[in-house]
């Protein structure tokens, strides 16, 4: 069960989909009779009222989806009324219904967004085992990242009272409006017809408001695609450097920085301390408080969690968090993720003829050492950080560097401008699992510089499957995976070095210490040597899941067969798990 299309994978959902739609895939390839349910997404104009409806089959999983639902996904709609998650009755009885008529012996919630609390107490006193998966806060938060206005880390919520005015309210009855109306007009008529009507209707409202307003023409004027700007300094030079001439220069490139309408400064945020983990667990008697709406949510989220057979996040400090919550220790798990392509890279650094070489070397090195971020433009991934960071490095050491961002999600043209000025850096858009693959062969170090409470980031696990280093911030689950230089002797290069989060002259002291040479970059196969207590393997990933299923419904463990994952290939080869 979840809010996001399983097709859609990452593009829906992101990390959260990817892992639960590719659970259930294997769980299918494995032998197994797995069906889905979403909800909160779904609207139509008729039949009115929430109904259950088959949407597709995909992966061999059939799809289901709760229409209507009372209860708007993703959670951020109804932030300014959270009273609306804790209980969605009519739901919960479609839940109920529709788990008797597929026949549902156990039952792996990876989000309840789009349902009401109640569901989680409501299935068990079914008869059937829960399994929750919480792939982040949202039982205990209802802008689920535990970021206190999407700017800073919330270690104190104040029993309720600093949720309010935390995030802007959603119109959520307007919300539910659209959603049903453009869905069914896309089921009527198709996707881009129903787009033709819809941008026709919205040209309809500024027609009418401008008749009311005595103005019937609106004059079209264009905007200015290349306006005159001030040119770049050296535009005199030709092929001459300054230096050549006894100017001083800095290397920089000069040129026009001015921001267009369209291209919004990134939101600000505040520096964490280096301690965040520990202070928000250290609060654990301040997390019971309940004070308004708010604290009564996040006690029901508790409860609610309280009331699963097995509460399995995908990072111990999550675990932990949620324990603080007031979730009981003996119904968690930290279970590891499991993804194809985490194997696919793995598999294809084992392979690298440079698996054993130590990437770069500060002494030796002619070619710049290549230092990656891989993520979206949203502000909890910290793009921000490491754009402010950039321009605090010494000459010296930012030309020995080159940087590679990959950020997708839309806003990334005023990252790009800004970052322009610096030839060391190169900005790119959107990414896929498919070009993760290839991409381990373009940087050698990775940097994850996020400001929230990160669970289980895919991004640092592609990283450690690809063996490579990672400059990380700390907060979080990270720190259940990256262990520094010097703090383990079996391991003593490590896998990665930690920075406080949100804090970019931390982060750009811990660049210059690479590239200076204080700190040494180890192999790929020392990353992975330093990373396997955390690291697990997709057909494993699936195995531990099917047994925890096995061990609720009381199946003996000798009766657990191997799981056998298909690997569809040219000539259908299937292999053992």
């Amino acid at each position: 069960m979840g809010w996001a299309r399983l097709s859609s994978q990452v593009r829906e959902g992101s990390g959260y989909n990817l892992n639960c739609s590719d659970l259930a895939r294997g769980l299918a390839m494995s032998g197994h009779r797995v069906v889905y349910l979403a909800s909160g997404m779904s609207f139509r104009i008729w039949p009115r009222g929430p109904h259950l409806a088959f949407r597709e089959k995909w992966g061999g999983v059939d799809c289901y989806e709760v229409r209507n639902a009372p209860t708007v996904a993703p959670s951020a709609v109804n932030f300014a009324h959270p009273e609306r998650e804790v209980s969605a009755p009519e739901t919960t009885r479609l839940v109920l219904k529709w788990l008797d008529g597929v026949g549902a012996q156990v039952v792996h919630i990876h989000s309840a967004e789009g349902f009401g609390l109640d569901v989680i107490a409501a299935i068990r006193a079914s008869g059937r085992p829960v399994v929750v998966t919480a792939h982040n806060y949202h039982y205990v938060c209802p802008q689920v990242d535990l970021l206190h206005r999407e700017r800073e880390v919330c270690t104190d919520y104040e029993g309720g009272q600093k949720c309010v005015g935390c995030l802007q309210g959603w119109d959520v009855a307007r919300t539910r409006r659209s959603r049903a109306v453009g869905q069914s007009l896309e089921y009527v008529l198709g996707l881009y017809p129903a787009d033709v009507v819809r941008k026709a209707a919205y040209g309809a409202k500024g027609f009418v408001r401008a008749m009311l307003r005595g103005k019937v023409m609106r004059r079209f004027v264009p905007g200015q695609l290349n306006a005159e700007r001030i040119v770049e300094p050296e535009v005199a030079c030709g092929f001459e450097l300054p230096e050549e001439r006894g100017v001083r220069a800095d290397g920089l490139i000069r040129h026009d920085l001015t921001r267009e309408p369209l291209e919004q400064d990134p939101k600000d945020y505040a520096r964490s301390a280096i301690d965040t983990n520990e202070r928000l667990l250290g609060n654990r008697e301040k997390h019971l408080v309940v004070l308004n709406n708010y604290g009564e949510r996040r006690a029901a989220g508790a409860a609610a969690l309280a009331a699963a057979s097995l509460v399995t996040p995908p990072s111990d400090y999550l675990r932990r968090v949620l324990v603080s919550m007031g979730v009981p220790e003996e119904r968690t798990r930290w279970v590891r993720l499991g993804q194809p392509h985490f194997d696919q890279i793995h598999r294809a650094t084992k392979r690298s003829p440079f698996y054993d070489k130590r990437p770069w070397r500060a002494e030796e090195e002619s070619r710049p050492l290549r230092i990656a971020f891989l993520g979206t433009t949203r502000p909890n991934k910290g793009l921000e950080v490491l754009a402010r960071a950039i321009p605090l490095l010494d000459a010296e050491v930012r030309r020995r560097c080159h940087f590679l961002i990959r950020a997708g999600g839309g806003g990334d043209r005023w990252f790009r401008k800004r970052l322009s000025i610096y030839p060391e850096v190169s900005v790119y858009g959107e990414y896929d699992n498919f070009l993760l693959i290839s991409a381990r062969g373009e940087y050698d170090v990775g940097v994850l510089s996020h400001i929230w409470l990160e669970n289980s980031p895919l991004v640092l696990l592609e990283n450690l499957h690809a063996g490579k280093f990672t400059i990380c911030s700390r907060l979080g689950g990270p720190v259940d995976f990256v262990k520094e230089s010097g703090t383990d002797a079996a391991h003593p290069l490590g896998n990665g070095l930690f920075f406080a989060g949100g804090d970019e002259a931390g982060l750009a002291q811990a660049i210059t210490r690479v590239v200076t040479g204080e700190v040494v970059l180890p192999s790929a196969r020392e990353v992975h040597a330093a990373s396997m207590h955390a690291l697990q393997s997709y057909p494993g990933h699936v195995r531990e899941v099917e047994s925890i299923y096995r061990q609720l419904l009381g199946v003996e463990s000798e009766q657990l067969p191997q799981v056998r994952v298909a690997l569809r290939r040219a000539g259908a080869e299937t292999l053992a798990g």
